[in-house]
């Protein structure tokens, strides 16, 4: 391996761990905007059946299709916090996939005050190169387990 190939090899890295952290971060900011930035106009979105409202389909196509549903999956709640943990990469030219865990906490108001639902998963991913940009194609939401807790939210 060159040094040339070396960096760009980092650089990919790099620009998908930014990748998945940016998805992280318009999601707790609920920016409709940066979210839908971040996946190809083609995106699929799969979701575990247990997490799926009635009437819903599990799996969602389209990147205005994949905002609306996990901005609508979050609306209701006081607030997010996804803590992104370790990926794992497999790299090509024009496309990659990895997996990536994350601590999702999920802060409603309870009858006896704020509760958080976190929920230990995994994203399960395949990114495509757009215009030089790396892009989510395909997101699998895996839950690995759940708890539920009475939490503090300062100020609220």
């Amino acid at each position: 391996m060159t040094a040339a190939s070396t960096l760009t090899a980092l650089a990919d890295r790099l620009a998908l761990a930014d990748l998945v952290g940016r998805y992280a971060a318009a999601v707790d900011a609920r920016d409709a905007a940066a979210l839908t930035a971040l996946f190809t106009p083609d995106a699929v979105l799969v979701q575990p059946p247990a997490l799926v409202r009635r009437g819903q389909s599990a799996e969602v196509s389209g990147a205005e299709a994949v905002v609306a549903t996990v901005l609508g999956a979050t609306a209701h709640l006081h607030s997010t916090h996804h803590a992104v943990g370790q990926q794992v990469l497999d790299v090509g030219d024009a496309t990659a996939t990895g997996q990536t865990y994350c601590l999702a906490h999920h802060v409603y108001a309870g009858k006896d005050g704020f509760r958080d639902n976190s929920l230990a998963l995994r994203y399960q991913d395949e990114y495509r190169r757009v215009d030089g940009r790396w892009l989510l194609a395909r997101r699998r939401l895996v839950v690995d387990f759940a708890e539920d807790r009475a939490v503090t939210v300062p100020g609220a």
